[in-house]
């Protein structure tokens, strides 16, 4: 029943209202209603796959007879439109709604149910032709989808976002560290002057450690390609064709390209969050590393008159409101700020896993949106500081070199020939009197002048030590 701005829709609680150019539905609308709580919607890679799992289902289903092929070809129909870019505006909500994530899964079955019915030829809201309950979620549950969706909607995020701008990452700081491999600046521990090192080798340090952390994320995310899809309502299969577990992930591998597998028991794949948790820790362990390579870049930045300036980064845009010509190291700052955001979600998720009770953790809406949106702030982050900073970073080799030169840490390379207590008199004479090293060494007799110039060499000093 309809008009020409609404239709009437029922559910088990009654009737309502429902714009006509809608395609959510019932259960969509009282969701809107029962959590207008921060107008956060879902993540477009997460409606993907959830998408995703409806088109490889009806397809199953499909082809089992579980439901009509025609029912089955428009659905599927339906599910590429929105994967192609279309409806987009249907899915309307809230991140922070009923647990499990009920109201999210039944506004994607509302629009799939009422765009295969406009396919159909027949009006939206005629679920006798098509259900979003009886066709769109034949064989499935909540419980079992949203898990399986959190799982794709990880993979989709890591394919797409993260590890491209990873390997973008890696790359330019590999460039940059052979562009830098000759130049030798003041090393610095406790912020304190340190032994010299290589300016490339700090930023091939960088380098390897976003290689480690790309391997620790790949390793966690293995644990997202097993799926507990077919579980049902409680992990039992009620309601599924025998061949529908195993029909459905083949045809999921295909849709995204991974290696998925049943889990072994399905439960147990419904009730434990520890694959969110895992992930979750590696892209947290990536953002601190990630905090640290962003305060190291702007501390070498800092100045330009008053800090290190061993680099300069690319000035992207006027650094303040009042003082003409600043330059803030705002990519850096901006790195830092989405890192702790990510390390934060990361608490969110170990908090909501734990929250589950018996047979379901009603608590995976919130951890969907946690991990999905952490992958790919990182991505976005890592990306966009490779092209608007890295890429763009010049040295400034003469300010390197005079630290290196003028930094007392260079007594350590006489250890071996004058002893540490000797050396430690002499760093502390060099800086009451401001005499150099080399002028105290030799007014001592500790060394003559060849030896001292060849144990002073600072390319010798600060280059690595290789098998």
């Amino acid at each position: 029943m309809s008009n020409s701005e609404f239709r009437i829709e029922r559910d088990s609680m009654g009737d309502r209202q429902i714009p006509s150019n809608a395609y959510y539905g019932i259960q969509t609308l009282r969701a809107t209603e029962n959590f207008a709580i921060s107008g956060i919607k879902a993540l477009p890679t997460y409606v993907d796959a959830c998408v995703i799992i409806k088109k490889a289902t009806a397809t199953v289903n499909g082809e089992l007879d579980c439901i009509p092929q025609d029912v089955s070809q428009a659905i599927v129909q339906a599910a590429d439109e929105i994967l192609g870019g279309k409806f987009r505006d249907q899915f309307i909500v809230d991140v922070y709604q009923a647990g499990a994530g009920t109201s999210h899964h039944m506004n994607v079955n509302e629009v799939l149910a009422n765009r295969a019915l406009e396919i159909l030829g027949e009006e939206k809201g005629n679920y006798k032709r098509v259900s979003p309950n009886d066709h769109v979620n034949y064989g499935q549950s909540t419980n079992d989808v949203i898990p399986t969706a959190i799982r794709i909607g990880g993979l989709l995020a890591l394919e797409r976002t993260l590890y491209p701008a990873l390997d973008n990452a890696i790359a330019a700081l590999s460039e940059k560290a052979t562009e830098f491999k000759d130049i030798v600046k003041s090393g610095r521990t406790h912020l304190q002057d340190a032994v010299p090192v290589r300016l490339g080798d700090t930023f091939a340090a960088w380098e390897q450690i976003l290689r480690e952390h790309k391997n620790r994320i790949n390793t966690a995310q293995s644990d997202l390609m097993v799926l507990g899809l077919g579980g049902s309502a409680a992990g039992t299969g009620l309601n599924t064709h025998p061949q529908y577990r195993v029909n459905v992930i083949k045809i999921l591998s295909r849709l995204i390209n991974s290696p998925l597998k049943e889990a072994p028991h399905l439960m147990a794949a419904m009730q434990s969050m520890a694959p969110f948790v895992n992930v979750s820790g590696a892209l947290r362990n990536l953002a601190q590393d990630l905090v640290k390579i962003s305060h190291d870049l702007r501390l070498m930045d800092s100045g330009p008159k008053t800090g290190f300036k061993e680099i300069q980064l690319p000035p992207v845009q006027p650094g303040s409101s009042i003082m003409p010509g600043k330059y803030n190291p705002v990519m850096a700052e901006m790195t830092s700020m989405v890192c702790f955001q990510v390390i934060g979600y990361d608490t969110t998720i170990s908090y909501a896993a734990q929250a589950g009770q018996l047979e379901l953790n009603v608590m995976m809406p919130l951890i969907a949106y946690d991990l999905i949106h952490s992958i790919e702030i990182l991505g976005n982050t890592i990306q966009a500081l490779t092209s608007r900073c890295i890429k763009g970073i010049t040295a400034l080799e003469e300010r390197c070199l005079a630290y290196a030169e003028a930094s007392l840490a260079l007594v350590t390379a006489l250890n071996p020939h004058i002893g540490y207590l000797n050396a430690a008199a002499i760093a502390k004479e060099s800086m009451e009197t401001g005499k150099s090293l080399r002028q105290i060494v030799l007014q001592k007799n500790l060394m003559n002048e060849q030896e001292l110039t060849e144990v002073l060499n600072l390319q010798q000093m600060s280059e690595i030590l290789r098998e």
